[in-house]
């Protein structure tokens, strides 16, 4: 059985965004709810409500949904039409497949002006002689009763055969109320002796957990725990019990029953116990896998890849340090990550999966660091080796420092003796700067007659063409 909760709500409610106050659709079917609570000062805005399939044997606290315009309450246990005055704008009510026999309870829906359609069918109400007649007649505003459209002509009729309708029907719900509540007696006598039989097997002597010898004495717990413990004896028992639980659910299943509230519980707490019974049994059945050995018992430590992740060792002679370089999820949070260096092995707890590796060589835990790649995720362990000093750069030696020194010092000298070069004037001339152009005057040029050139026949390049005219 579930409670009527807000966290309920709210899960089914992301179609907007998990927010309830100004919820409008609502779906709460198939979710075993007993009763209605805090929905109408929770979602005060509904307007569309799917309440089908569950265990709601009464209507109430939903007076206060002014905008609610279609309720579906079909498949559960209300024997009564009731609450629903409040809801003005409710144009359509789906009770469908409940055990309604108040017939005459409908009349509360007088007071629901727009509602259009009505679903009634699957009830015992539905049985009665006469039951359409009377509901046509007493709700003038209905349009549509059990998925059929109403016809001017039914209604006038029926509103002439109201009187004797309603006397039938009020001889038909006395009947059915009588039945009702010897039914209810027998539900509850036998839920009191289902009741006092588990008692009675509860309290009844059995196996008080100990084995005992033909004489009658207890057998010595070495040889008690040995048989308990057997993996064939609690095999057996297992079977056992499996057998005894499919039997009671098929003597469940083919035992008769009346279509009341009260069985369509016993049902479901018959289904809710053999769920239990069957995850008690998978629980059972479960092995629990035994603690990985990382270290044997003489102190030898083992190479474990339980996460089994690509990993490198590399042993860098250069920088005297060993670098193992693990391949982790590129998205793996680092805070699931936990290492611990210790001098003849690393061990990496990914998710709590353990990566042992022992080192070829003794290594310094204090020194030792652990940095991951912000590219690719995978974590670099560097891990310096006993007496060896780790650097992170080429050695300075002394020789080096020594040449620095007197390379400085020559540089000192220099500055102090400041050597000038000396230029011979007469071999370079510096030039002027301020002259480095130099104006030219331009005199007025007198523009002269050139005399005419007249080739004579001594000119070596003259050449007599006939052809040509004479120059004049």
């Amino acid at each position: 059985m579930r409670p009527f909760t807000e966290d309920l709500i709210r899960r089914n409610a992301e179609h907007n965004d998990c927010v309830i106050f100004s919820l409008e659709e609502l779906s709460l079917h198939q979710q075993e709810i007993e009763r209605l609570e805090h929905i109408d000062k929770w979602c005060r805005d509904l307007k569309i409500l799917y309440l089908q399939n569950n265990l709601i044997g009464k209507i109430e606290n939903v007076s206060k949904l002014k905008k609610l315009e279609y309720l579906n309450l079909a498949l559960n246990n209300i024997e009564k039409v009731e609450n629903l005055e409040g809801c003005e704008g409710l144009t359509k009510l789906d009770l469908t497949i409940n055990f309604i026999g108040e017939l005459s309870s409908i009349k509360t829906l007088r007071h629901n002006i727009h509602l259009k359609e009505l679903f009634l069918m699957g009830n015992p109400c539905a049985d009665f002689d006469g039951y359409r007649q009377f509901v046509v007649a007493t709700l003038q505003q209905l349009k549509w009763l059990d998925g059929k459209e109403i016809e001017r002509s039914e209604r006038i009729q029926a509103l002439q055969n109201f009187p004797v309708i309603e006397q039938q029907i009020r001889e038909q719900e006395k009947a059915y109320c009588l039945k009702r509540a010897k039914d209810k007696e027998e539900a509850q006598r036998k839920l009191q002796e289902d009741a006092d039989e588990g008692k009675k097997e509860r309290s009844q002597p059995g196996f008080d957990g100990r084995w005992y010898t033909d004489i009658g004495a207890p057998l010595p717990s070495s040889v008690e725990s040995k048989d308990l413990q057997a993996p064939e004896i609690q095999e057996g028992e297992c079977n056992r019990k499996k057998v005894e639980d499919e039997e009671d659910d098929l003597e469940f299943w083919n035992k008769p029953s009346l279509f009341t509230p009260e069985s369509r519980l016993e049902t479901l707490r018959h289904m809710e116990k053999q769920r239990k019974a069957q995850e008690k049994l998978s629980d059972k059945k479960k092995k629990v896998k035994p603690a990985r050995t990382l270290i044997t018992e003489d102190g030898k430590a083992l190479n474990v890849n339980e996460p089994k992740l690509d990993f490198s060792l590399k042993d860098d002679e250069k920088r005297k340090q060993i670098v193992l370089d693990l391949a982790v999820y590129r998205y793996l949070d680092t805070s699931l990550i936990d290492v611990d260096v210790r001098p003849t092995y690393v061990r990496v707890l990914v998710k709590g999966k353990p990566f042992q590796l022992v080192l070829p060589a003794e290594v310094k835990p204090d020194s030792s660091s652990a940095k991951r790649s912000q590219t690719t995720g995978h974590l670099v362990i560097c891990m310096p080796k006993v007496d060896e000093v780790i650097t992170g750069c080429p050695p300075a030696s002394k020789p080096v420092a020594s040449t620095l020194d007197s390379s400085r010092e020559r540089k000192t000298e220099r500055s102090r003796h400041t050597e000038k070069l000396e230029v011979d004037p007469s071999k370079r001339s510096f030039p002027d700067v301020a002259n480095i152009v130099q104006e030219k005057k331009h005199t007025p040029r007198r523009v002269r007659s050139e005399p005419k050139i007249t080739p004579t026949e001594e000119d070596p390049d003259f050449e007599d063409n006939p052809e040509v005219p004479p120059l004049i």
